[in-house]
């Protein structure tokens, strides 16, 4: 009680700051200063992120990396990734200069088939349904032609619409199942206006539209991508051992989803990084990756390897929605910049990199795992951070790593080394 507030959307920015920080935080000009120094002093540059979305009060800010040295389809490429979490683009940028020299990365676009659908329920005979969508089909496309001049202009536009009876589900309900080719675009504003147009036109007494929708599942926009080299060259040392953990590593997330979910989530990690710099959207990604992982009823993982006659062959193949046009892609800057390292790619060019990067992670995290756990390298970054939070001086940085090279890294290990440090001066 006494927190809410009418015509919050119509208050200036200030005047928002200025109600949060009286309301929430007892007028702390601290916190002020600290929403306020993340504003960006270019004024045009910060209108643009304001315009972004609603109720904007200031930026939040994640770093902005590269990971180079990656040859995929014999082509070099530096990959762009925006993400918080540490370890993530240094594995990347390893298992680039790893397979760099093992032949790189191989991808290629399965399928970039999009869809959308009409949800509506009709209670009446099937048959008289199936007559009137057969007789309404050619109609459903002329509704649409004006939206999707332009796209078909670029080679995309509506492929196939589908009449679909879903009554076994749920009583009375039936949907048309509208497949797209959005090319470049990642098609999300032109499918859903493209629905509206199809429900408008299909809509009568019996058929009760409920709504219209683009799908973020889509099994049929698929990308492969693979790397491959002989058991020998996998491990400095115990190859053959080595490579049978990594392949039982990927059956045992096939076999235990509670395993695979983490497993899928280190292949997020390198996805999304990607998909952020480059102006996507991870939540859509996130959400049709996962679902395929479950589509055969049973989470698993997005990944495979085999062993076959000494060749070691490691795969992942993921549905990837994307665009290089359209949205943020270009209105951001960072964005805009990212699509320009990678030689502004199509969207199969950039579904081929988001897989590669997803590839590489999890091959770093396999590997790691087998070998020397997963903790030896995020403890080390971990122990930077608790280090910074100290506000150690570089001397005692230097001390302080070579210190616990051999050594658990725990908060309080470190905290105490620290003050036994400091005591010692």
């Amino acid at each position: 009680m006494g927190k809410s507030v009418h015509g919050f959307s119509k208050l200036s920015k200030l005047q928002k700051i200025d109600w949060l920080v009286t309301t929430f935080f007892n007028d702390n000009k601290k916190i002020k200063k600290v929403i306020q120094q993340y504003w960006n002093t270019n004024k045009v540059l910060q209108n643009l992120h304001d315009d972004f979305i609603e109720n904007t009060i200031s930026n939040f800010y994640m770093p902005f990396a590269v990971a180079p040295n990656f040859l995929i389809n014999d082509k070099e490429y530096t990959i762009p990734m925006v993400i918080e979490e540490s370890s993530v683009v240094a594995a990347a940028s390893l298992v680039a200069k790893f397979w760099r020299t093992r032949g790189g990365f191989k991808a290629k676009v399965i399928a970039t088939k999009k869809v959308g659908q009409v949800h509506f329920m009709y209670d009446g005979d099937k048959q008289k349904l199936q007559n009137y969508f057969s007789l309404k089909k050619k109609e459903l496309f002329i509704a649409t032609a004006d939206i999707t001049k332009n796209m078909r202009k670029r080679g995309g536009g509506i492929l196939e619409i589908e009449l679909r009876d879903k009554t076994e589900e749920l009583a009375n309900y039936y949907q048309l199942h509208v497949t797209f080719e959005t090319v470049d675009s990642m098609g999300a504003n032109f499918i859903n206006s493209c629905l509206e147009a199809i429900a408008k036109e299909f809509e009568n007494e019996a058929i009760k539209i409920v709504m219209s929708i683009l799908s973020n599942y889509v099994p049929e926009c698929l990308v492969h991508a693979e790397v491959s080299c002989k058991v020998d060259d996998l491990y400095a040392e115990n190859s053959k051992v080595l490579a049978q953990k990594f392949i039982q590593a990927i059956q045992i997330a096939n076999a235990e989803p509670h395993r695979a979910v983490t497993h899928n989530k280190g292949i997020m990690n390198g996805v999304d990084a990607v998909v952020l710099a480059t102006g996507n959207d991870f939540r859509a990604i996130e959400a049709g990756a996962h679902a395929f992982a479950a589509r055969n009823g049973k989470y698993k993982s997005l990944t495979n390897a085999t062993i076959e006659n000494g060749i070691f062959k490691f795969w992942i193949e993921i549905p990837l929605a994307l665009g290089t046009v359209g949205g943020l892609t270009k209105l951001h800057p960072l964005s805009k910049l990212s699509l320009e390292l990678l030689e502004n790619p199509s969207a199969k060019e950039l579904m081929e990199i988001i897989a590669v990067a997803g590839l590489a992670q999890n091959f770093a995290a396999l590997r790691a795992l087998t070998t020397t756990g997963i903790q030896k390298g995020h403890m080390k970054m971990h122990l930077t951070n608790i280090i910074k939070q100290l506000g150690a001086s570089k001397e005692e940085k230097a001390f302080l790593i070579d210190y616990f090279e051999h050594k658990t890294v725990t908060h309080n290990a470190v905290v105490e080394a620290y003050k036994k440090l400091a005591k010692d001066k």
